[in-house]
């Protein structure tokens, strides 16, 4: 018998844990300690599987069985679901750990001893006060030439055209493409 909300306000801690079974591979584990975890068991590959779907009661038991359903979705489609959840989470990681701004710094590190220490502290400036607001915290990956394009425009509005241009030159002809990324210049 499905699971219902009383019943699971009402459930109380045991000696060992207590799994509360719902359906479709949904149970509810509640410890010891009085902690309720959402859990969904499948098979992957002939093996038995869990992912945890959440605590209760941030996680209610309507949204534990949409999540249970995604996750059945995916293995109905061959893709196991803990493994589709840290790819997304490698993904996620690796675009937090390659953001405009760490890029900016890391290239300016390694290219800044062999500027002029003025000019090197100009060329910061520049990064720190038109990039960084506004594309610092972007993916380098998600970055489109839209977006340097917005950046560079916002500079120009200001009557900065030197500014604009060598941040042009630092950003999009050298440091850019040292990443990949391609924009065409005149």
């Amino acid at each position: 018998m499905p699971l219902t909300d009383t019943t699971i306000r009402k459930a109380k801690p045991e000696s060992k844990s207590v799994k509360l079974y719902d359906e479709r591979g949904l149970f509810l584990l509640v410890s010891p300690k009085g902690g309720k975890w959402w859990r969904f068991k499948y098979r992957f590959d002939g093996k038995e599987k869990q992912l945890s779907l959440g605590v209760y009661p941030d996680v209610s038991l309507k949204d534990a069985r949409e999540r249970r359903d995604d996750a059945r979705k995916l293995v109905a489609n061959e893709i196991d679901p803990s493994e589709n959840r840290k790819a997304i989470k490698a993904v996620g990681k690796e675009n937090a750990e390659n953001t405009f701004e760490l890029i900016a710094r890391e290239w300016f590190a390694k290219h800044s001893k062999s500027i002029a220490s003025d000019h090197a502290t100009r060329i910061i400036r520049r990064l720190e006060k038109n990039f960084f607001p506004y594309i610092g915290d972007k993916p380098i990956k998600a970055i489109t030439a839209t977006d340097l394009l917005a950046v560079l425009r916002r500079i120009e509005s200001r009557g900065a055209l030197n500014t604009t241009r060598r941040a042009l030159v630092y950003v999009v002809r050298r440091m850019c493409t040292g990443c990949g990324f391609k924009l065409e210049t005149r």
